[in-house]
């Protein structure tokens, strides 16, 4: 058989549609870095992706619960609250528990929506256990955009699970997160891991 080059063919030009070009082609110095490129957090860090105002029609988590579970990365689903995954989570298997009701202030949570609240939040910690055995959590909810609510509109509860050394300068320097794991994975291992009940998967 006769080889490409035998027959004139040879291997195609360096920069044609058929080659890459090389690296010192380009512009710019090589260095010891290497890029991690996050081009699907711009949608956070522009604003893209925040709701147009504080209605229940533009809200994520009025949305979310609407949607098949996986669709919506929602994990569990109780009577008056849910459990879902944060789009842009601060570690593996961040949580956000929210109630399904359009409401803002924790205080203004009915009796049930704040006893299923913090069972949900129970439960989350208790399956990220055993499925990723962190460290330890940090748990809370940011009351108000001058608090950090990024939805303010929508009470919701963090449940972000750490581990030593999870943390790094990246998010100083980079305004980006390393997560080893991707949401849908995430989802399937959290929602596969969680009891089922008569309310739903809480």
């Amino acid at each position: 058989m006769t080889s490409p080059e035998a027959a004139g063919g040879g291997p195609p030009p360096e920069g044609t549609a058929d080659a890459p070009r090389a690296e010192s082609s380009f512009a710019g110095v090589p260095d010891p870095f290497q890029r991690l490129w996050t081009p699907h957090r711009m949608a956070y860090v522009d604003g893209s992706d925040k709701p147009a105002d504080a209605s229940p029609e533009e809200c994520p988590f009025c949305r979310s619960p609407k949607l098949p579970d996986q669709e919506g990365l929602v994990v569990a689903r109780g009577r008056w609250c849910y459990a879902v995954l944060n789009l842009y989570p601060y570690n593996p298997g961040h949580l956000l528990i929210c109630p399904y009701r359009h409401v803002a202030d924790y205080v203004d949570l009915t009796h049930e929506e704040r006893r299923e609240l913090g069972e949900l939040k129970a439960q989350a910690m208790a399956v990220l256990r055993e499925v990723s055995s962190p460290a330890g959590f940090n748990l809370g909810m940011n009351q108000g955009a001058v608090a950090g609510a990024g939805i303010a509109a929508h009470l919701h509860e963090h449940v972000v699970p750490r581990w030593a050394g999870d943390a790094n300068f990246l998010p100083i320097i980079a305004r980006t997160r390393a997560l080893p794991v991707v949401l849908g994975d995430t989802w399937q291992l959290l929602h596969d891991a969680w009891p089922p009940t008569d309310e739903g998967r809480v």
